[in-house]
């Protein structure tokens, strides 16, 4: 960042070269904190996968869920809503857990799934130990969203699993 950037109330070398500072409205200078960034940097990534094709750019998708869910110590479940073209519509946090395990409710997944009109979902969750390997709950509770999902018209493209940098796709594993 050049000196001309910051306002002539701010002394550069007043902070250190690994701070980052960001100007706000006013045009002053504050400081920011990791969270902050990462805050930023998911809604940046979320932008960038929502209206796109996740079949043509699942690398968006999967760099997405590294930055939100890889280093949560609870597990999370959510589902990538998709249309009828595989465009994503939306991403959505529904439950959260423990360090091991989630309660996942068939009924809300449905009815979000209503809600937004999706045509197809991505199930995603966290492994905080991670182990990115899926267990035999993981299969079962695939399986029983397929199930309810069908119902209703909405197919399950895959159940993503991330556990720290590591992403393991059900589909791509045999499992759906």
């Amino acid at each position: 960042m050049s000196h001309e950037l910051i306002s002539s109330s701010v002394s550069y070398d007043s902070f250190p070269s690994s701070v980052l500072l960001v100007r706000d409205v006013a045009g002053d200078y504050r400081q920011v904190d990791a969270d902050e960034v990462l805050q930023v940097a998911q809604q940046v990534l979320l932008g960038r996968v929502r209206g796109t094709d996740v079949l043509s750019s699942p690398q968006a998708v999967r760099d997405f869920l590294r930055v939100r869910l890889g280093g949560l110590e609870h597990e999370v479940f959510a589902v990538v809503h998709l249309d009828a073209l595989n465009r994503v519509i939306d991403y959505v946090e529904m439950f959260r857990g423990t360090v091991t395990q989630t309660s996942v409710y068939p009924r809300e997944v449905v009815r979000e799934a209503m809600v937004r009109n999706s045509s197809a979902l991505f199930l995603v969750h966290n492994h905080p130990s991670c182990t990115p390997q899926p267990s035999r709950a993981d299969e079962a509770l695939t399986q029983a969203l397929r199930s309810a999902l069908a119902l209703v018209d909405v197919r399950i493209l895959d159940h993503l699993i991330v556990a720290g940098n590591d992403i393991v796709s059900m589909a791509e594993k045999g499992l759906m």
